[in-house]
């Protein structure tokens, strides 16, 4: 890919491999300097880097737990420091997403997935927030989920938290506009990346004959929802949940 005029800074968490590393690759390609943002694979977050580097992206390693106070503000710090100011907030990290049905259902299982879905990402908009309205402008986009239409049994605690991070992101988006700052959400099906390479076959099939496409999304489809989100082109969206599924969850 070719890299577009300069676009800014944007930060990218959980981006050392699976989608958030396609999405780096993306916005860099864009003309964005880019922050990954990472928890413990070093060596991903290395190769990420380089790609961008090599393709004549400017990007830095962050390692930091977007879920810790500390953390997330010694990571704004961090890229302001040596990219300058975060102008774009890509709030993309998981964690995992076990299948827990309700009768051994905790409310510690409900807590972790909030920790991701809805701690995180305030935590994440209030650190980058000072810095967006020096600007006057600003891009913030979260990695939902098409889970919370499916409504599968066993996947409460992770469907409520991705149904709280849409709502964040639908209030965040009318506080936040009048500032210059759009805030929306992205929702991917099932878009098989490394985190998957162990899902049966047999699930597999069953998933493509339920799109109407009839087949799974890339990666690269997803990121081409976020990049042009964040984009000048996609200035006037706001408050939206995009949905990257092939029809799956068509009403």
């Amino acid at each position: 890919m070719t890299r577009g005029a300069a676009m800014g800074v944007a930060l990218v968490t959980g981006a050392s491999r699976g989608l958030g590393a396609v999405i780096a690759a993306c916005l860099a390609a864009e003309g964005w300097d880019v922050a990954v943002n990472y928890h413990s694979d070093d060596e991903g977050a290395r190769r990420v880097v380089e790609g961008i580097e090599a393709a004549g992206g400017k990007a830095l390693a962050a390692k930091a737990d977007i879920t810790d106070e500390d953390g997330v503000r010694d990571l704004v710090e961090q890229v302001q420091r040596e990219l300058g100011t975060v102008g774009a907030l890509i709030a993309n990290a998981t964690g995992p997403q076990p299948e827990i049905p309700l009768e051994r259902l905790t409310w510690r299982d409900q807590l972790d997935q909030l920790e991701f879905f809805v701690k995180s990402p305030m935590l994440l908009a209030q650190a980058v927030l000072p810095g967006m309205k020096e600007l006057g402008h600003g891009r913030i986009v979260q990695i939902g989920s098409d889970m919370a239409e499916r409504a599968l049994p066993g996947w409460s605690a992770y469907t409520a938290a991705k149904s709280a991070q849409h709502g964040l992101t639908r209030v965040w988006a009318r506080e936040l506009g009048p500032l210059g700052i759009t805030v929306n959400l992205v929702a991917p099906g099932w878009i098989p990346v490394e985190r998957h390479a162990d899902a049966p076959e047999e699930n597999r099939r069953g998933y493509v004959t339920d799109v109407p496409l009839r087949r799974f999304g890339r990666p690269e489809e997803v990121a081409a929802a976020v990049c042009f989100l964040a984009s000048e082109a996609g200035g006037f969206v706001n408050g939206e949940r995009l949905t990257v599924n092939g029809g799956h969850t068509i009403d």
